[in-house]
């Protein structure tokens, strides 16, 4: 039994996204009104555990963003000089042929004239100087590995990863056992298939009505010169080249100044996990996108700075997982606060973070009145669930569920989706022919069966080196690290696997999903079977393993701390 240090605080917040952060700072701002008021001397004492190497080095998202939520968490985010790249001022909205745009109407959910486009990255790092600035401890490079329970399986906190470990699990010179992270609560605020919050839902049975569904999503930030890409343009584009049974379709926004003087501009793409097809490939689907004469047009003469990737959870309210038990919350993607409909979800993250942080510091309130053992035990679940009562009387609420059956609508296909998503327009959340509670199933479980040739037979997109890249020169532009001689944090459970079903039955789907070349099926001299080959120093951590494989034999596990992407601009 290896021995563990413990460190002991109040509130235990795993992940220093727009969650974990907005979490941390509305309790503090309501222990010191509360405080100010009362007389009173609440001092919990917050800790923050972000398994990047800095605040927003793992952060990623398109991003437009409702600024509703920040208003509420910070009035004063304006004053404050918070890192705004333009507002809206431009909404366009197109369907794409391999050669052609064909403008359209832009949806009603999609009017986004007046929010902010926004780095995330930029956006979280402002976030975690306040909260430092207001006491909170904020520890990067500390990754939670396991959840600590008590005898009565009551979550007590969480177990770092231990560091100093080789390839082969033997301690090195430099090795330190994870601690334990002790508290009254713990907030996974993970972001999306978050590892520990997929521990606990497995063990404690939080899943909800459906399973959780994904996409992936994949980003470039470029510089392009002046005038090539208005600061405050929006604009969602469908069709090609996604096939029309895959959910998804690409974004430009036009960003701020770029360290050269020119703009910067937001590039993306998202396909749906839920798909039949095995030979899925987020990363190509991505290539091609930039290949467009529109798209190809707004990159022309500008330089690739920053790459991406990162899984999104597209399920919507009826997927959403039981939230509450005794000692812990989940807040943010972990908890599928993302409204797909409107390509939104920096907001719901930052008020689910508040509507936690309002839940916690009542039952600390009501803790320091208690005595004996009742005070320092972890907050039972009968405190706890005024968090889903908050949410369920919130306007973050209202919005999910005006979606609630909007994702489901796809699995018939893009115009059946396109379909279903004006009747929920006009109706307020309900399906087509006023159907309603809408079912869907695990990502996984769409693949058909089918033969599928090795990934090195597809041929390179055009306009390659300049305007599209292979996944190891993107990989490279994330500024993704990881200690080498560490244990490979992304666990086969099952390896035989993959060189006999899996190669019989689905053509090894992991070469193609994975937008990071971390999956490989190799010869290991010419004319013998392939075998797979890892290659963990790539990964973005984006999960898109973890959801995908049609076996679920991938078990995403946290690296040793620091380790991962180095995101700068998204």
């Amino acid at each position: 039994m290896v021995e563990r240090d413990s460190m002991e605080f109040d509130v235990v917040i795993v992940g220093a996204g727009p969650a974990g952060l907005a979490c941390a700072i509305h309790l503090q701002n309501l222990v010191e009104a509360h405080n100010e008021k009362s007389g009173a001397s609440l001092a919990p004492e917050i800790v923050l555990l972000e398994k990047g190497k800095e605040v927003g080095a793992h952060i990623f998202s398109g991003a437009v963003m409702d600024a509703k939520a920040l208003g509420q968490l910070l009035p004063d985010w304006k004053e404050r000089g918070a890192p705004i790249e333009a507002e809206v001022t431009s909404d366009k909205s197109f369907y794409f042929t391999k050669t052609k745009a064909r403008a359209t109407p832009v949806p009603p959910p999609l009017k986004n004239h007046g929010y902010k486009v926004v780095s995330l990255n930029r956006l979280v790092r402002w976030l975690g100087e306040i909260a430092e600035e207001k006491g909170i401890s904020v520890f990067p490079g500390f990754p939670g590995a396991e959840i600590v329970y008590d005898d009565q399986q009551r979550v007590l906190g969480v177990q770092l990863q231990d560091a100093g470990v080789d390839k082969n699990g033997q301690p090195k010179g430099n090795y330190e056992a994870g601690a334990n992270v002790l508290g009254k609560v713990t907030v996974l605020c993970e972001g999306s298939r978050g590892s520990l919050t997929k521990q606990l839902i497995r063990k404690k049975n939080l899943q909800g009505k459906n399973p959780q569904v994904y996409a992936t999503g994949v980003k470039e930030v470029w510089e392009v010169p002046k005038g090539k890409v208005p600061a405050g343009l929006v604009e969602h584009n469908l069709g090609w080249p996604l096939p029309g049974h895959v959910f998804g379709g690409g974004w430009v926004y036009g960003m701020g100044e770029g360290p050269d003087g020119g703009q910067l501009v937001s590039i993306g793409y998202v396909a749906g996990l839920d798909t039949k097809d095995p030979t899925n490939d987020p990363h190509h689907y991505f290539n091609l996108y930039k290949t467009h004469p529109r798209i190809a047009a707004y990159l022309e003469g500008g330089k690739m700075l920053d790459y991406g990737a990162k899984s999104l959870p597209e399920g919507g309210v009826f997927a959403m997982p039981k939230m509450y038990g005794d000692g812990f919350l989940i807040c943010g993607d972990s908890a599928g606060f993302l409204n797909g409909m409107r390509l939104k979800g920096i907001h719901l993250a930052i008020r689910s973070g508040m509507l936690a942080a309002e839940t916690i510091f009542e039952g600390l309130v009501a803790a320091a009145a208690a005595e004996g053992d009742a005070a320092d035990a972890p907050m039972p679940e009968s405190t706890l669930a005024n968090y889903t009562k908050k949410f369920e009387s919130d306007w973050s609420r209202a919005e999910l569920w005006k979606a609630r059956n909007f994702h489901q609508g796809f699995h018939g296909g893009r115009f059946r989706g396109l379909w279903n998503a004006a009747w929920i327009t006009l109706t307020g959340g309900k399906a087509s022919f006023f159907r309603d509670n809408l079912a869907g199933k695990a990502s996984h479980e769409f693949y058909e069966k089918r033969a599928a040739p090795h990934i090195s037979k597809r041929d390179k997109p055009p306009m390659f080196g300049t305007i599209t890249f292979d996944k190891v020169t993107d990989v490279y532009a994330s500024g993704t690290t990881h200690e080498e001689d560490q244990p490979c944090h992304l666990v086969v459970t099952e390896p035989d696997v993959c060189i006999t079903r899996c190669k019989q039955e689905y053509g090894n789907p992991c070469q193609y999903f994975c937008p990071a070349n971390v999956y490989e099926m190799v010869a290991p001299e010419e004319g013998k079977e392939t075998r797979l080959q890892l290659s963990p120093s790539n990964c973005v951590h984006c999960k898109t393993c973890d959801i995908a494989d049609p076996y679920q034999i991938i078990e995403w596990k946290t690296p040793e701390g620091g380790g991962g992407p180095g995101y700068r601009l998204l």
